[in-house]
């Protein structure tokens, strides 16, 4: 009879997770793909009689709108290219916390069953199925993390390589502007933050909201009322959390900012090293890179003092939901209202939800790292080249030119390139001074050319 009425709670479980996990997709279908059929306000046409429906259609289709964070926007894409294997990373988070949570029912049945009277059966019974769930648990543990973390991995493999891509494409001013040092720490720690937040902290999101959806509701079965009290610091948690995710992103903005500055002092004195002791400048250019450093200590220091005080807060909030579920589900223990094995599985939630709230600390600070290095990271990747070479699309000749966010692409016929190069009514200059002035020149195909004059007069302008 236990082991029947321990099945039935599985599968009851098992159909309870299934109708929030269909809801969540469903919720998620929605706000993907309705934004894409209905206009937002500011889209609306005033004069619809002027334009034909297939045109306004056409541009609801081209610019959706998916409801994430603008300063996450850049890595939809990333995204929507793992969908499937995200999927199967949500279906392992699904089967390892719907294990899992049904550990305290384990620890009812038992305790209840055990009050009657102990047999050797039952313990070998209660015995095999916590080491059943501990097995089918770490199983399913361990398929999470190499899935989701597996596509984090892969999303920064992609990432480096656009991002470096675009770095080949841009102008040589670009790099005159910003400091060699500074760019390869965006292109390094800048991105392993950001493999954390589409990693860990997607995976423990994950791990936190479904687990708390299951224990919510066996919860909620045991003990409405002691639900509630348990629950009170939600709340306050809530306003703990906002209030902190905005500092920790603001330091680590600040500290990443020196980390740039660090890796370019290094990289400068390095390619400088025979400049430094040219002019005996050994000593000043350790003392300025020691500064650094301590700034970039003081800085971390900082970040480090403020998670040391999230977790103990969130700790402590949880602390107290524990000591409000021992003192009012002790009383009615006491007075006969709810059974020990009841009062066993409740306490035992909210020993496993210890774990998920401090992960949510972690969580936290996880995403505002990672938010604050895409925004870096976007800085690169939303610069553009000076001289933007003419795509070549397919092989029908065409191509497109000046592609932007609110201007269409525009189709050109290639043409046939010969080889010759001429020059009409050329004029050049920089810094508001005019070096060439009405240039004409022609060289015909297979020529060769040679510049000729005195030191000042523009040759080397013309290779530029």
């Amino acid at each position: 009879m236990e082991r029947a009425d321990l099945l039935y709670s599985g599968l009851m479980f098992a159909a309870g997770m299934l109708s929030v996990w269909t809801a969540l997709l469903l919720t998620a279908a929605f706000f993907t793909f309705v934004p894409r059929l209905v206009p937002s306000r500011r889209n609306c046409v005033p004069t619809a009689a002027t334009i034909s429906s297939t045109r306004i259609a056409l541009r609801w289709i081209a610019s959706p709108r998916i409801m994430v964070p603008k300063k996450l926007r850049p890595l939809v894409p990333y995204v929507k290219r793992y969908r499937s294997s995200f999927l199967w990373g949500g279906v392992c988070v699904l089967l390892n916390n719907g294990v899992w949570v049904l550990f305290p029912q384990v620890l009812r049945r038992a305790v209840n069953d055990l009050h009657s009277g102990v047999t050797r059966q039952k313990l070998l019974t209660y015995s095999l199925l916590i080491v059943a769930i501990a097995l089918i648990k770490g199983v399913f543990q361990f398929l999470t993390r190499w899935v989701v973390i597996g596509i984090s991995r892969d999303i920064e493999f992609d990432l480096r390589n656009d991002l470096f891509a675009h770095l080949e494409r841009l102008s040589y001013s670009y790099y005159q502007r910003n400091r060699t040092g500074d760019i390869m720490a965006r292109a390094t720690n800048d991105l392993n933050a950001v493999r954390m937040l589409l990693g860990p902290a997607i995976m423990y999101s994950a791990n936190t909201l479904v687990f708390t959806a299951g224990a919510l509701g066996f919860m909620l079965a045991i003990s409405p009322k002691l639900t509630l009290f348990a629950f009170l610091p939600l709340p306050i948690a809530s306003i703990v959390i906002q209030h902190f995710g905005r500092r920790i992103h603001e330091r680590f903005e600040r500290i990443q900012a020196m980390f740039s500055d660090i890796s370019a002092r290094a990289q400068e004195n390095f390619s400088g090293a025979r400049v430094i002791r040219a002019y005996v400048q050994e000593q000043a250019e350790i003392a300025a890179f020691e500064g650094a450093n301590q700034e970039y200590i003081r800085r971390s220091l900082g970040l480090v003092r403020l998670m040391g005080m999230l977790w103990p807060t969130l700790e402590l909030m949880l602390g107290a939901a524990v000591v409000i579920v021992l003192w009012l589900g002790g009383r009615q223990v006491l007075t006969g209202k709810m059974n020990v094995g009841d009062f066993v599985a409740f306490n035992t939630y909210m020993m496993q939800l210890t774990w998920p709230v401090i992960a949510l600390g972690w969580v936290i600070n996880i995403f505002q790292r990672g938010t604050a290095s895409m925004v870096r990271i976007e800085e690169i990747l939303s610069q553009q080249p000076e001289i933007a070479d003419e795509v070549q699309i397919g092989s029908s000749g065409d191509r497109a030119i000046g592609p932007s966010e609110d201007q269409p692409v525009q189709m050109t016929q290639s043409p046939d390139f010969l080889g010759e190069i001429e020059f009409r009514n050329l004029n050049f200059g920089y810094n508001g001074v005019s070096v060439l002035k009405d240039i004409n020149l022609r060289i015909p195909a297979g020529s060769s050319l040679a510049l000729v004059g005195p030191t000042g007069s523009g040759r080397r302008r013309w290779s530029i």
